[in-house]
């Protein structure tokens, strides 16, 4: 019979975690492009880029070792629940994936949104979540102590892809003032286009939505775009836009939002950017999609060194590397 505790596994006082940088994103939950001014997106484009840095010279490193992230997609997903994997895993820390198998979790026997979040703060240091209702992170941040990370909430917003978006309109166009920026497709559903253009409004820019008719901006964000005395144009044709847009940020028709897929087919094949209408546009200009594509963009178009899309999509991965830092203190 044992008599005296066993010699301890850990010598404690040498596994002090604590944070290194006390950003203004430090425990804080990332919910909507509305918490960030200039300097905080500046803040976390230096940081973007130092995670660029590191990963095209080392590819891996250890300032998250001591951490981990669950990844909880309510939605399907392959570039935002692949980045924010890939994204952790090159920061040296462990992931919880609960991605493709949601329907294996509890929440295939009806557990609720905030039971599953308080179960997995137990687990781990961050939470990405993608969930289909609107505000569906915010009201989870007010259950969790530990952050949560908008991964995109219905039709609500996207906060990690926007700032990944304004990061790539920097990178290709060196500068984010004085730009035409055209956004493409579905507008009333599309969290992508509603993030972007609310952070496009803190900047000099000119904005022009194109769109069917069904599918155009939702008025409470229109309205808002000219209080803040941004210029704006709607129009239902790509060509009245193509010669002088700077950035066509294009995005595909959701079926998925679409209650009536009889609507659907009316719009689902509305817009296609070819190589012959690339041949009006500007030579210094980019196209960007925020992907998944269906139809919407030519593949001929791949070919086209204004195609940025792919670009984009590994600027993704640097973003969220810089927030993930940021929001644990390490960055």
């Amino acid at each position: 019979m044992m008599t005296e505790n066993p010699e301890p596994l850990f010598k404690l006082d040498k596994y002090q975690r604590a944070a290194k940088f006390e950003s203004p994103f430090y425990q804080q939950d990332i919910l909507s492009v509305s918490q960030f001014s200039k300097d905080e997106i500046d803040y976390i484009f230096h940081r973007a880029d130092e995670m660029m840095g590191m990963c095209r010279r080392r590819g891996t490193c250890d300032l998250l070792k001591d951490y981990t992230l669950a990844c909880v997609f309510y939605e399907p997903s392959t570039r935002t629940s692949s980045s924010f994997i890939s994204a952790m895993v090159r920061l040296g820390g462990r992931v919880i994936p609960i991605t493709e198998g949601i329907q294996f979790s509890s929440v295939s026997k009806g557990e609720s949104l905030i039971d599953s979040m308080i179960t997995l703060e137990q687990y781990c240091d961050v939470i990405v979540l993608r969930h289909p209702e609107i505000g569906s992170s915010a009201t989870a941040a007010k259950y969790v102590q530990v952050p949560i990370i908008n991964a995109g909430d219905g039709a609500g917003e996207h906060p990690t892809q926007a700032l990944l978006d304004l990061y790539t309109i920097k990178s290709e166009m060196g500068t984010l003032d004085g730009l035409k920026v055209a956004m493409v497709g579905d507008l009333r559903f599309g969290r992508t286009v509603h993030s972007l253009t609310r952070l496009l409004s803190q900047y000099d820019v000119s904005l022009r939505f194109v769109s069917p008719d069904t599918l155009r901006l939702p008025l409470d964000l229109m309205n808002d775009l000219i209080d803040k005395g941004v210029k704006v144009r709607e129009t239902n044709k790509v060509a009245d836009v193509i010669e002088n847009a700077d950035v066509l940020y294009v995005t595909r028709i959701q079926k998925e939002r679409f209650t009536d897929l009889a609507q659907y087919e009316e719009v689902k094949n509305y817009f296609e950017i070819t190589p012959e209408l690339m041949e009006r546009a500007k030579q210094k200009m980019v196209v960007m999609h925020p992907l998944p594509r269906v139809g919407e963009i030519h593949y001929k178009v791949d070919r086209d060194p204004r195609a940025a899309y792919f670009r984009q999509v590994q600027n993704g991965l640097y973003i969220r590397m810089a927030l993930l830092a940021a929001v644990l203190g390490q960055a």
